[in-house]
């Protein structure tokens, strides 16, 4: 079948072709970029923590103060211990994706003038790294003398274990432990590595530089409970440990409370409600997309009714007509994705250089002319089966 034709009705037809067409354009710029955004929000969600996220709970209390801290903390650990279900507990802060981060830029020398990157800081009592359920990939853990005490947001003590992204970040092809940074002009040096760790926050690339300390129970490091338990037993655990604390102190208050699972699902609360909204979104510009489209063939079959019955009455089967719609509806679809990719690009750019997103992969753009092209393709099918259906008698009678 000769374009010509379609082409030159197109034409005789130009206000109702460019309105689909530009509906197309703006459907293929938007669900690019939309299909872009969730898979961001997905990859994001599925953060290794490095964790064991399914047998960690916990309680976030106002925390202890006083000279009396660290006895009263080491006795309600002990209680918590005692819990049936529960293999370990101690006081940390923060957990990753708690929503909360300490960090610290360290310097990489004594002078103080090769600086280094942003950390996150993660503190705990004796056997957190245990409780976490952290991997140690090398060097050792913290043993029973390096639990000090803390000047005011440092730990006394020299001896720190670092994520495998600091590692590599800081002292790429060197073995790190033995290596040091400074804080001020405290030194502290690398007793071992641990596979992955998150951030309290995460950072994009920079989401698992984080260094791990040890102190004993004080003030400051007495408002997190994190207990290692039996997954069965999670929300048993919860309560009871929750009930616990404030039996042994009375004035103490409980802030929050729950699993290690309903914290990261707080934490990724936004995104998960962003990736909803835009499928949504993209699932109703397609439906309206769609519509438009069965709309203008469906006016176009009303309209060329007595052209349709013309050219049956001259030898036009069934096929032929229906292939010309087909064909009219691709060359539309078409036309509106080549200007719907300039679009998608530009959006692109545009967030980019408001809201720090990455370039647009390019394989997104073939896929959306796919999606347009066969949703085009089927929503004009309904009206040129109709078409192709007009009796050439019936559409004769007219002329």
């Amino acid at each position: 079948m000769e374009i010509r034709p379609i082409l030159s009705s197109l034409r005789r037809h130009k206000l109702a072709a460019g309105l689909v067409l530009l509906e197309i354009a703006v459907a293929c710029a938007i669900l690019c970029n939309a299909v872009f955004l969730i898979r961001e929000r997905l990859e994001r969600m599925r953060v290794h923590t490095g964790i064991a996220e399914s047998e960690l709970v916990w309680v976030n209390t106002d925390g202890l103060g006083g000279d009396s801290a660290r006895s009263l903390i080491e006795r309600n650990l002990a209680a918590l211990r005692g819990l049936s279900g529960v293999h370990s507990a101690v006081v940390m802060k923060p957990l990753p994706l708690s929503n909360n981060s300490m960090n610290f830029n360290p310097t990489l020398d004594a002078a103080g003038t090769k600086k280094g990157p942003n950390i996150g800081l993660f503190l705990g009592s004796p056997g957190y790294l245990r409780t976490l359920g952290v991997t140690l990939v090398a060097g050792r853990d913290f043993n029973d003398a390096d639990f000090l005490g803390m000047d005011q947001w440092l730990p006394q003590s020299p001896s720190m274990i670092v994520t495998r992204a600091l590692a590599e970040k800081l002292w790429p092809g060197l073995p790190p432990v033995g290596q040091a940074f400074w804080v001020g002009k405290k030194r502290f040096d690398v007793i071992g590595v641990v596979d992955h760790l998150a951030r309290g926050e995460l950072r994009g690339s920079d989401s698992e530089l984080a260094a791990m300390f040890a102190a004993q129970p004080c003030t400051n490091l007495s408002s997190l409970y994190v207990l290692r338990v039996d997954p069965q037993a999670r929300d048993r655990v919860v309560r009871e440990a929750s009930d616990l604390l404030l039996k042994r102190n009375s004035e103490m208050l409980i802030q929050n409370r729950g699993t290690y699972a309903e914290m990261r699902a707080s934490y990724f609360k936004r995104d998960t409600s962003m990736a909803w909204l835009l499928a949504t979104v993209c699932a109703a510009l397609l439906v309206i997309t769609a519509l438009g489209i069965v709309g203008l063939a469906s006016f176009w079959v009303a309209q060329r009714r007595r052209q349709i019955g013309i050219r049956r009455a001259i030898g036009a089967t069934r096929h032929d007509i229906l292939r010309y719609f087909q064909i009219e509806n691709f060359l539309i679809v078409t036309g509106g994705i080549v200007l719907g990719m300039a679009m998608a690009y530009a959006i692109n750019l545009l967030l980019m250089k408001h809201y720090e997103l990455p370039r647009l992969p390019w394989e997104y753009l073939p896929v959306g002319a796919v999606v347009l092209w066969v949703l085009g393709q089927l929503a004009v099918l309904g009206p040129a089966l109709r078409a192709a259906a007009v009796p050439p008698v019936v559409a004769t009678r007219s002329v």
